[in-house]
């Protein structure tokens, strides 16, 4: 394993706390480490409180920061006696402890501490490094881990066997530290969990962790049980295959209905993915058990093989019943929803309530899926008994923590597109629709549309609506990443200078058309089988124009392009509506914050009115400005549950048209 720590930068450190900062980010980047707010770190500290008294104080790792990226913020002080003497007790619940923690912090504003806080402080070094090395927990997750521990660290390691985390998990520490530990520790391995490493410096601690994690990978080299096989398959899917994006759209669907909820799917059908989902044995390893406690509590269960939902949700039920009649509280079941799911066609595909939960979820299988083949070679893969992945998962400060949710952005778990999204209305309704909680796509000529939003719930394309091809890759590319579609905002479209019947240029109107009508009929086609297999059922909307109804001269392409996708709206109403497709248009008027109005455009559109341009902005009856933001927050309703019974609507946006009213 690489050593990442550089002199030059630690001395930019001014302090322990900036140390201990930038330590914990050399050991988030590495991801076989820590991943997506795993591993802990802490420091101790002594300062002096407002009443001129020193005390120390124990700066750890604070809920919902990741090493990667922790700042000083990020680490949460308790104080460090009241610590120590909590561990002395003979028992603390979870929900007590958590509630120590919280009310012996020196600051209010500061996360709520790790639930090891108390394992880290009765520790005795100042800097304490908490990793779930991939190599330790591929070791301890044999048959013969301990045994293998032993040899390959001897008594420079204290040995910890399996303890749910929490305060027994602190308690029994800190009676092993008493026996094992010796002149020669450096460090601690938890069963099944992870590694620790300790000093008095940061630098020590962290190459301490950087060393024994190398011995743990020079173990596993002697041993022939590192190096993974490259592995072929022919023929794999690729995205444009229909029958794999249908059925991929399909299969969110069932999950979607089996969670009770919209679900984001995302799909990994790489040459690994698919030869570990095709491995003779894989109904064999993959059902042992996750690697960590840790990843249960992201991936909730054990991986479902296949797509047999309705088989999947039954024997979760049964694993449910067997496991919770040994629970002293009454237990209300989870969503029964698979979160891992292995396919020999699809591969690797993982279910999340967003696109983040999907993509952390696909990142710890992919982990789990080196530290299983390794642990096969070294010996065989032998995880947790069910009834320890059970406790953790039912965990009560997890259950606390759902308790305590509030109610998620409406669109949570679901996919939109939007055409035209790099400008103007486009731009918008992709905010509007992030905002809502939605993973979005958006389409754009302008490669700007790529870099737009840097969020794993948003992906942009650089495509020309009209090239039939290229969109239905990009609904396949979609349909990987997310799962289908259920929202399709229909905004793209150009906006000619003002011509007259008489002097039209005729390949201007084929274009106008092409790429204002037929490129949204087209989309419409391509997308209608993952639209009727929307959770949610599926929604459309139409940006039309104050054209269609009150069309102007001069503008005669778009407003007869505007108007003809306005009758295909309707249309498609009829047509879809047995499948609980729901299509509605807006028609925006002098929204002069779009990538249409050129000053050249605005000053032909004013001139053919006999209006100057300020005459012309400001024409609506209201006499208010209409802006992208006012229509594509319209646009986002439509596609909500104000709308679920609204079809076939046309909604003006123009602050009142005289000609339209």
């Amino acid at each position: 394993m690489k050593n990442l720590w550089n002199d030059a930068e630690a001395a930019k450190c001014s302090d322990d706390l900036d140390l201990r900062v930038y330590s914990s980010q050399l050991l988030g980047q590495d991801k076989s480490l820590v991943l997506h707010g795993g591993g802990n770190t802490s420091v101790k500290i002594e300062q002096e409180n407002i009443l001129g008294e020193t005390e120390t104080l124990l700066y750890i790792k604070g809920s919902g920061w990741d090493l990667e990226t922790i700042q000083r913020p990020g680490f949460a002080p308790v104080r460090l006696d009241h610590l120590v003497k909590l561990a002395a007790l003979p028992a603390l619940s979870d929900p007590q402890m958590v509630n120590e923690l919280k009310t012996h912090m020196t600051d209010a504003a500061a996360p709520a501490p790790s639930i090891e806080t108390i394992l880290h402080a009765i520790l005795p070094y100042k800097f304490v490094d908490h990793t779930h090395a991939d190599t330790i927990v591929t070791i301890t997750n044999t048959p013969n881990g301990l045994k293998h521990i032993r040899e390959i660290f001897g008594d420079e390691l204290v040995i910890i066997p399996y303890v749910m985390p929490g305060f027994d998990l602190a308690r029994v520490c800190a009676e092993e530290f008493r026996k094992q530990g010796n002149d020669r520790t450096t460090g601690m391995v938890l069963m099944n969990h992870g590694l620790f490493s300790f000093a008095d410096s940061a630098k020590e601690s962290y190459d301490r962790m950087i060393k024994l994690v190398t011995w743990a990978e020079d173990f596993l080299k002697e041993k022939k049980a590192w190096e993974l096989e490259n592995h072929k398959r022919k023929n794999k899917p690729g995205v444009s295959n229909n029958p794999v994006v249908e059925g991929l759209a399909k299969f969110r669907a069932d999950i979607s209905q089996a969670a009770g909820l919209p679900m984001i799917l995302q799909t990994q059908q790489d040459e690994n993915t698919l030869a570990f989902a095709n491995r003779k044995d894989c109904s064999v390893i993959t059902q042992q058990g996750p690697a960590t406690p840790d990843h249960v509590i992201r991936t909730k269960r054990l991986p479902m093989l296949g797509r047999d939902i309705d088989k999947y949700v039954s024997a979760y039920k049964k694993y449910f019943k067997q496991h919770s009649k040994n629970s002293k509280e009454p237990m209300t079941m989870l969503d029964p929803a698979p979160r891992i799911i292995l396919d020999p066609e699809f591969g690797l595909s993982t279910a999340g309530r967003s696109a983040k939960d999907a993509m952390i979820n696909n990142e710890l299988y992919l982990h789990t899926m080196d530290i299983i083949q390794r642990s096969t070679k070294l010996e065989s893969f032998q995880a947790l008994p069910s009834q320890d992945i059970f406790e953790v998962e039912y965990w009560d400060l997890e259950q606390a923590k759902l308790r305590k949710g509030g109610k998620p952005p409406v669109f949570t778990g679901e996919i939109a597109l939007v055409t035209g999204a790099a400008s103007g209305i486009g731009k918008a309704c992709v905010a509007a629709l992030l905002n809502k909680g939605a993973a979005v796509v958006g389409i754009d000529l302008n490669a700007d549309v790529v870099t737009m939003h840097d969020r794993v719930d948003y992906r942009g394309f650089v495509c020309d609506v009209t090239d039939e091809e290229k969109m239905a890759s990009v609904l396949a590319e979609i349909t990987l990443a997310y799962g289908g579609l259920d929202m399709l905002i229909l905004n793209a479209g150009i906006f000619p200078g003002g011509a007259n019947i008489a002097e039209m240029d005729m390949s201007e109107w084929r274009k106008v058309l092409e790429v204002n009508l037929t490129s949204g009929l087209q989309l419409m086609h391509l997308a209608y089988p993952l639209l009727k297999l929307a959770p949610n059922k599926g929604r459309v909307v139409i940006i039309g124009s104050k054209n269609v109804a009150a069309p102007g001269p001069g503008a005669s392409a778009y407003s007869a392009s505007k108007a003809a996708l306005n009758q295909l709206m309707r249309i498609a109403a009829l047509e879809w509506g047995v499948d609980g497709i729901r299509i509605n248009s807006l028609h925006p008027d002098a929204v002069f914050d779009t990538g249409i109005w050129t000053p050249e455009v605005i000053a032909a559109r004013a001139a053919s009115y006999g209006m100057t341009i300020d005459e012309y902005k400001q024409r609506n009856v209201m006499k208010v400005e209409i802006t992208s933001k006012d229509v594509a927050a319209l646009a986002a309703e439509m596609c909500g549950p104000l709308f679920a019974k609204t079809t076939a609507a046309q909604v003006p946006v123009d602050g009142g048209d005289v000609r339209v009213i």
